[in-house]
């Protein structure tokens, strides 16, 4: 039976959200700034940083040989006297202790220096990270939020309506998520681009094409990479909706929801309003660390497709072990994943104040 408000006008009504649920502590301490939870967030992602950035030193000069031992492996009329000017230029001929190369790395790092690119011409690592990242950010990143926010509303809605014939969807998605990304996406090509030839093979943009900001570019893009962004969602849509049905389930169960109901508020509103909004919030977590690894981009993807982004030139400069492009890489990654979780503890602490009350 709905719940009638006294006739009294001093009498506010309450959110049913707040039976239960962080809302009413919303109320109590927006104005308050949780100054404990935010320094203590930053102090963590600060030795996060270090941490990672020193491990970033370290890992490249353990591993045997060299970018030059590499490039006259491949090269045999390269003379010693060359062979030695190239060490000289990327400073693999030093005598410094490894502390004091520690300390160089620090401060190349802080002047914003990341060393040249030996496998792209000698050209500057920002330079050639910054011609990549835009692909592998445009395409994975669309891809990641279509993904996410298909799956997290039809997870919202199956996990609604538990036992309905919307069931069949988690089985269906499940199953191409447990497909191998290398398979679906040489399935994806044989059938659509080479049988069917709606879409092309791979690469970013046809031949002959100049890139710039006009129609025909961005129309090439467009078209290139419908394809493997449609791989990606296909590929990740089932982790995010079942993820989000098994989490509905759980939340229907509480307290917060029966007396939404009993109150005879809309469905829709106790499913969007007080339901989902507490059901995601396992998932924004999730969905910061996909969103950080979207610039390391997904390996197998861009080598299945021929994509120019991120991911392909890390697996590339490793095997040409050329470091400055792999430190390079790899700063850029640990930033972005660092943000990506600043990001979520804003947000989770902005949707449950009780994250921040602990630490505050």
């Amino acid at each position: 039976m709905p719940a009638t408000t006294p006739p009294n006008a001093d009498v506010v009504e309450h959110d049913p959200l707040a039976e239960g649920t962080s809302t009413h502590e919303v109320v109590k301490s927006h104005a308050r700034i949780p100054w404990r939870f935010l320094g203590n967030r930053a102090l963590f992602y600060l030795f996060t940083l270090w941490a990672a950035l020193t491990i970033n030193f370290f890992i490249p000069r353990m591993m045997k040989g060299d970018a030059v031992s590499q490039y006259l492996a491949r090269n045999q009329n390269i003379s010693a006297e060359a062979a030695d000017a190239l060490r000289a230029l990327l400073g693999l001929d030093t005598d410094k202790s490894m502390w004091q190369q520690y300390l160089d790395y620090w401060k190349l790092l802080l002047q914003g220096d990341l060393g040249i690119a030996f496998t792209h011409g000698m050209r500057p690592v920002t330079e050639v990270i910054a011609g990549a990242l835009p692909w592998t950010v445009g395409l994975v990143g669309i891809a990641t939020v279509i993904a996410f926010s298909i799956g997290t509303s039809l997870g919202a809605v199956i996990g609604w309506k538990r036992g309905s014939k919307l069931d069949f969807l988690i089985p269906l998605t499940t199953f191409f998520n447990t497909i191998p990304y290398f398979w679906l996406g040489l399935l994806a090509i044989a059938i659509f681009a080479v049988n069917l030839k709606w879409f092309p093979i791979g690469k970013a943009f046809g031949p002959g094409i100049s890139p710039g900001w006009n129609w025909e570019f961005i129309g090439q893009v467009i078209h290139h990479g419908t394809l493997p962004a449609l791989t990606i969602v296909i590929a990740s849509l089932g982790g995010w909706m079942l993820g989000m049905r098994n989490m509905m389930l759980t939340v229907l169960d509480e307290d917060y929801i029966t007396v939404a109901q009993a109150k005879g508020l809309p469905n829709r509103r106790v499913l969007w309003r007080y339901a989902a909004r507490n059901a995601v919030l396992p998932q924004i977590q999730s969905f910061a660390l996909s969103l950080g690894f979207i610039v390391g981009g997904t390996v197998v993807m861009e080598m299945v497709f021929s994509y120019p982004g991120v991911g392909k030139m890390l697996l590339d400069a490793t095997n040409a072990k050329d470091y400055a492009l792999m430190q390079g890489v790899f700063l850029v990654i640990t930033i972005s994943v660092l943000l990506a979780n600043i990001l979520a503890d804003v947000a989770y602490a902005f949707l449950d104040p009780r994250t921040r009350q602990t630490e505050s």
